[in-house]
């Protein structure tokens, strides 16, 4: 038995056109509140490495509207804005941020790629994560794995 190439790949871009058509939510809901930051680096470091995720001012780049990638940054968004989003008043995971960017979850790594400016260097981020502490708190400021590290 042959196998048809031809087929498959006829087969794979019926999919693909099929798949652009199923709709994903893309949305900014209003901003609730404001954030007192403790300065205007913690700031501007928030917005360019984790506000798209965690706020309602993600920034919605052309590739987010093509699948399959549409489906996993929509994924990303909702998830992130479910732990954490200064955009709402809610009971969220704030005070874990600066814990977050200490143990190097945040920014995740997917995201790096294609946002170089998310990309702190060790000064940087040293700086973030004491702006995070201020601004946010910490839930574990005697985290042990870190703490030789950052303080």
């Amino acid at each position: 038995m042959k196998f048809n190439y031809k087929l498959i790949l006829i087969i794979v871009g019926v999919v693909i056109v099929v798949l652009q058509l199923i709709p994903i939510e893309r949305n900014n809901p209003p901003i609730q509140t404001q954030i007192n930051w403790d300065s205007e680096f913690t700031k501007a470091t928030f917005y360019k490495a984790c506000a798209d995720c965690h706020s309602n001012e993600t920034k919605w780049p052309w590739y987010s509207y093509i699948a399959p990638i549409s489906y996993l940054i929509s994924y990303d968004v909702t998830t992130g804005r479910y732990h954490f989003n200064i955009s709402e008043i809610n009971d969220d995971e704030r005070d874990e941020a600066a814990r977050e960017v200490r143990k190097g979850a945040m920014p995740m790594a997917v995201y790096l790629p294609l946002h170089s400016e998310a990309n702190l260097n060790e000064a940087d981020k040293l700086k973030f994560i004491e702006g995070l502490i201020k601004t946010f708190g910490d839930e574990d400021p005697k985290d042990k794995k870190y703490e030789n590290k950052y303080k």
